[in-house]
């Protein structure tokens, strides 16, 4: 067991499979791959309403119907219901690349040209295929798709060019279609009957009528690349969408036989997907920059314009901070983009503006790219006055200038702070600016240098103390210089020894730790300018440091795949854990809780849950040892298997984890609450100021006339009666025989309260009683209690024939074990109010029930007298604070 443990994942929008979207009444929703799970988009907001389970591997084709999910990943099939898995369909020798819904059938065929049928009706009693067709050899299906009124068949399409018309109810080939020397990537059915469009490798796109087997017409994209999607419209306008490798989406008039628009850069990579949704104006896209967009043609030139969207980087992020309280992260990535992802909501993710790009490159004829930020190397941010003015600084790459953000609106500031020096690639170059103006404040120099410089190499990286008094800078080579920050004067220098390639302060303590060139982690003493620790055991370049917000521990990551945490007090690794991809940079969050990661070649970033500060452990022997390195998988964009809207510390607390498993242990000498609702103890306290206050004004009045749909039967005093059955009116006769009104409730049958009390005490248990209880409502609780309620003294001189004192006396022993057991303190003490407030006279006038009342009273007493006592020291402590003169 290890100290943190996968939590979920950040950012992943879509990969690189086709989507599928199926509309249900009147919503529409998209699945999405994003690598090993699926998730679920609304698209009326593009919101996450469901994530998939995790699979063993990466998802090659999706299909939905309906509540079930299919998922095809390496040779196995998964079938989902809603979140879970319910059957895994194994038939395939070879990877399945394809899978379409047709019906209540499900297709899927492998690269070997195997075609399987599968149904999933009763689908725990139907785990193998319907049938198989095996394709011809030298034909690798590559799309498939059902034509319009074509009954049980479809057309498949071949990476060699051709494409076959199958009837998959008698397993025939009707047709094969020579193709145009092309291989077919995409085909789509049209609006018009008989008429299909095929998406080629050549960058072609073939409107063909499959009966006569003639083509109608065909474009041709301008940019290279293949076709990868295909879309018709379907609302009345005779449009055909298109998208290829490039990024670029064209739109093509069907009647003039022409161009109509272009979407130019619509994505940053290949397109995935394109769907025109039913009699609407609006085309979805999907693409392999991880972004998932929405176009609307609504102009009066007809071109499309960007409805919404959702997006995530599109290439390895490159450094990632928690900012604030910790629950919302900065990331910046390869693909030049500043990125704030929230922890807590996902939709309040996004991307910080870099002022109008998309204007200012359509106004300068280039491509978005171009006049981006370069890529983000390293950034830090100050949460003081973040309303007034811009408080992230970014530093990028290949670029003397630094840029700021202003977070309170998230887009880029108005100063970009230049260095004052000549040199374009001022190495070694220290200088201090205002955030508020911009303006240069101070340039740290060393006059020892051989050069006017702060160091003779390369910065590494720069801190300030706890006081704003001092700067400490690290150079490349090994040189950590302490500046006077105002002055800007040199005060001591240390020497590390080894050339220096990641640099940390931890502003509280003033201890300052470095990796080497060596691999090894050396903490220094600022204060007296030593070496205090030394730590090995990393076989790679270390990749990224940083401390706890408490300062008692270190981590570390490397290139050989482990991060490692170090205990800075007793001087020895504690805990060392790997994933299959390296990490590039990681942060954790100034509570502790969460530990955030990104990953070489990973688009999206990692959260980990601190499993040492939920479970309360202090031992830190119970960890890994100081040479095992525990292997774990990647989290995935699920938590528990529902929706995205709880806090992160509240999410990590799943039943199923055994993280928490040692909470459920009384701690001596303390009380535990029940975690309910105030409303729900406190109501039961003053249940008869809730009935005064709801009890009606006036009585009911009579209606007037009985509504259409009622027989009734005319009376001469004019009011309404309506008719009843026949039973019924036997059962008032037998009423009204027998004299008052008898209850509904046979008292010969104990009710569940009963019957759950009198188990719970024979079991010597009573928490299933005491869930039970706090199911409850205030008001039903009250009815159980009174239900025990001894009306008339008849029986008095007999109470052990009375089954209500026998309830009422294992009621007051379930009190006692509550009380001694110290749980659901507060539940506990509001339904000793109640029952004492019903039952309390016949308490008093019964010895056997006496005596356990005393029991409990002392019982009570004891525990109100310890906790009294805490809080009297507590207060005395405080008191005697608030008396200290400092």
């Amino acid at each position: 067991m290890g100290i943190f443990e996968p939590y979920r994942a950040l950012g992943y929008i879509t990969a690189g499979v086709p989507f599928s979207v199926q509309r249900r009444g009147t919503e529409t929703f998209v699945t999405v791959s994003v690598g090993k799970a699926w998730q679920i988009y609304d698209c009326a907001k593009l919101t996450l309403v469901l994530v998939g389970p995790q699979f063993p591997k990466k998802i090659r084709s999706l299909a939905c119907s309906g509540d079930f999910t299919f998922a095809a990943f390496g040779t196995d099939i998964a079938v989902c219901r809603r979140a879970h898995q319910v059957a895994t369909w194994s038939a395939h020798k070879e990877k399945v690349n394809l899978l379409f819904l047709f019906g209540d059938l499900i297709l899927s065929t492998d690269v070997k040209g195997n075609l399987f049928i599968w149904t999933f009706k009763d689908i725990e009693q139907n785990l193998q295929p319907v049938s198989h067709i095996v394709l011809q050899e030298k034909f690798s299906p590559t799309c498939i798709m059902h034509p319009d009124t074509y009954l049980n068949k479809v057309i498949i399409g071949s990476q060699e060019g051709s494409f076959h018309l199958w009837n998959i109810s008698t397993q025939k080939k009707l047709f094969e279609f020579e193709g145009w020397n092309s291989s077919v990537h995409c085909c789509v059915s049209s609006p018009a009957l008989d008429v299909v469009a095929f998406g080629c490798s050549d960058g072609k796109v073939h409107v063909h009528n499959v009966r006569c087997d003639e083509e109608i017409v065909s474009f041709s994209h301008s940019t290279h690349g293949a076709v990868t999607s295909l879309s018709f419209r379907t609302d009345g306008e005779p449009l055909l969408a298109s998208g290829g490798s490039s990024g670029v989406i064209a739109i093509w008039n069907l009647e003039k036989k022409r161009l109509h628009s272009v979407i130019k850069e619509a994505h940053d990579g290949s397109i995935i997907s394109l769907h025109f949704f039913a009699n609407e104006p609006v085309l979805m896209s999907s693409g392999d920059d991880n972004s998932i967009k929405m176009w609307i043609f609504d102009t009066s030139d007809g071109e499309a314009r960007l409805l919404r969207f959702r997006s995530g980087h599109s290439a390895p992020p490159l450094c990632v901070r928690f900012y604030g309280s910790g629950r919302r992260v900065l990331s910046a990535g390869q693909d030049r983009a500043f990125r704030l992802f929230s922890v807590v909501q996902d939709q309040q993710s996004r991307e910080l503006s870099q002022r109008h790009i998309a204007k200012r490159a359509k106004k300068l004829r280039v491509k978005e790219e171009e006049i981006k930020l370069k890529p983000v190397i390293t950034f830090d941010f100050a949460e003081i006055r973040e309303r007034d003015w811009c408080n992230v600084v970014t530093c990028h790459m290949d670029t003397p200038r630094a840029y700021v953000w202003r977070l309170q609106s998230f887009a880029l500031g108005e100063h970009i702070l230049t260095p004052s020096t000549r040199n374009q690639t001022p190495d070694g170059w220290i200088e201090r600016f205002n955030l508020q103006s911009g303006i240069s404040r101070g340039i740290y120099l060393d006059a020892s240098e051989g050069r006017s410089c702060a160091h003779a190499c390369e910065v590494v990286g720069i801190a300030c103390d706890a006081t704003n008094s001092s700067l400490i800078s690290a150079g490349y080579h090994g040189d950590i210089k302490i500046w006077n920050l105002k002055k800007c004067e040199l005060k001591f220098r240390l020497d590390v020894g080894h050339y220096v390639v990641k640099f940390v302060y931890h502003r509280t303590n003033g201890l300052l730790a470095t990796a080497a060139v060596d691999m090894v982690l050396r903490v220094f003493d600022v204060i007296t300018l030593r070496m205090v620790r030394k730590f090995e055991g990393h076989t790679d370049r270390i990749t990224d440091l940083c401390f706890s917000e408490d300062g008692k521990w270190l981590l570390s990551s490397s290139m050989d795949g482990s991060l490692r945490v170090w205990d800075v007090i007793l001087g020895r690794q504690i805990d060392a854990i790997s994933v299959d991809v390296s990490i590039a940079a990681f942060s954790l969050s100034p509570c502790m809780d969460i530990l955030v990661t990104s990953h070489v070649d990973q688009n999206g970033i990692y959260l980990w849950a601190n499993q040492a500060l939920f479970s309360g452990s202090s031992n830190m022997d119970t960890y890994s040892s100081t040479r095992e390195v525990k292997m774990l998988n990647f989290p995935s964009s699920d938590v528990s298997e529902t929706q995205e809207t709880e806090d992160p510390k509240t999410r990590v607390l799943h039943p199923e984890s055994t993280i928490f498993s040692n909470l459920n242990v009384q701690i001596p000498n303390l009380v535990t609450l029940s975690l309910l609702p105030r409303s729900q103890w406190q109501s039961l306290t003053k249940l008869d100021i809730i009935k005064a206050r709801n009890k009606p004004i006036e009585p009911p009045k009579k209606p007037e006339k009985a509504p259409f749909f009622l027989p009734s039967t005319p009376s001469l005093s004019g009011e309404i009666i309506f008719k009843n059955d026949g039973a019924t009116l036997d059962e008032e006769k037998d009423g009204q025989a027998d004299g008052p009104v008898r209850s509904k409730i046979d008292v010969g049958l104990p009710s569940q309260f009963l019957q759950l009390l009198q188990s719970c005490a024979e079991a010597g248990n009573h928490v299933a009683f005491t869930d039970y209880l706090k199911g409850l409502s205030p008001s039903t609780l009250d009815v159980e209690l009174r239900m025990l309620q001894i009306i008339d003294d008849e029986d008095i001189q007999r109470p052990e024939e009375r089954t209500e004192l026998h309830a009422i006396a294992l009621l007051l022993d379930y009190f006692i074990d509550e009380i001694s057991c110290k749980n659901n303190f507060e539940f506990i003490q509001a339904v000793i109010r109640l029952f004492l407030k019903i039952h309390g006279e016949t308490v008093r006038r019964h010895a056997a029930l006496q005596a356990k009342a005393k029991t409990l009273l002392e019982l009570q007493s004891a525990v109100w007298r310890r906790i009294d006592n805490m809080f009297q020291n507590t207060r005395c402590l405080v008191t005697f604070l608030s008396n200290l003169q400092f």
